[in-house]
């Protein structure tokens, strides 16, 4: 069985120590890491402490950390594919827009965020798992956790 972190939408400006001993703690042991976008600085995932850490920009990355990031990926993980990406355009019909975008990719899981609203659900046979915002102010930020092992099952956490 594989684990895997996922966060998305931290929007910070750059590297927080507090930040990643905190993540450390929330994702110790995970294999991998997945970033859903909206980074916002390249030293953010420098707080993302796994063996594989991959990411792709959000629509509020610019710069560098746009010109260096896709805007979506396909992994393989336990022989399943995922798709990530940030996801775009207005909360109401996010899921099915990502959903869709992945259509012809054969994926099990699609992870996005943009919404910072946590998604957990199937649809279609595939998972579509959004881990909210980890920097959601007073309402406290959410990250996530994927556990592959012949399925792909998701759980939100809250920090």
């Amino acid at each position: 069985m594989k684990r895997i972190g996922v966060i998305s939408d931290t929007h910070m400006r750059g590297y927080d120590p507090a930040f990643a001993a905190l993540l450390a703690r929330v994702f110790a042991g995970v294999d991998m890491i997945l970033h859903a976008g909206d980074i916002t600085s390249l030293a953010v995932l420098d707080a993302l402490d796994a063996p594989q850490v991959l990411a792709v920009a959000g629509n509020m990355d610019q710069g560098p950390t746009s010109a260096n990031l896709p805007s979506r990926r396909i992994i393989t993980v336990e022989g399943l594919r995922i798709g990530l990406t940030h996801g775009w355009g207005p909360r109401e019909g996010l899921a099915r827009r990502v959903a869709e975008s992945f259509a012809a990719d054969d994926v099990r899981c699609v992870v996005f965020g943009h919404s910072h609203q946590p998604a957990n659900c199937v649809v279609g046979g595939v998972l579509l798992f959004n881990p909210g915002s980890a920097m959601a102010g007073q309402a406290g930020g959410t990250v996530g956790v994927l556990e592959v092992d012949r399925q792909i099952t998701g759980s939100i956490i809250n920090l």
